[in-house]
């Protein structure tokens, strides 16, 4: 079965072999797995608590297009000294993401998520 979800094309199908049974799920023509880890390169995620309500905080780094909880917010963002800033509200808190240069190259830009001067740790480095 195959339905879309935010434009993206999601294909669910069981494959039988005997009295075994494989679950297939795929995203956008790749494997769940592959789609994930493309997504964990492309994607910073933070998963703060607001007035104690959890919420999700993505930033796509090739569009540096920000989302809160599913829904893409109009947030733009502007050059500073030490590289840009992106300010958005949660709930009723400030937010702003900065993104400033590592100075090495291979490490690129470094993004933190900051909710009022409180920095938010990065959703993979809280899971570990």
């Amino acid at each position: 079965k195959q339905w879309y979800q935010r434009r993206v094309a999601i294909t669910a199908g069981i494959e039988a072999n005997g009295l075994n049974y494989t679950y297939i799920l795929e995203v956008d023509g790749k494997s769940l797995k592959r789609f994930v880890e493309n997504r964990k390169k492309v994607c910073r995620t933070w998963i703060p608590r607001v007035g104690g309500n959890p919420h999700r905080v993505v930033l796509e780094r090739d569009s540096l297009n920000v989302w809160l909880d599913g829904q893409k917010l109009d947030a733009m963002g502007e050059f500073t000294e030490n590289g840009t800033e992106t300010h958005f509200m949660i709930d009723t808190q400030p937010a702003v993401i900065r993104a400033v240069t590592s100075g090495k190259r291979r490490e690129g830009i470094i993004y933190s998520l900051f909710i009022g001067d409180t920095q938010v740790p990065d959703a993979m480095e809280e899971a570990s």
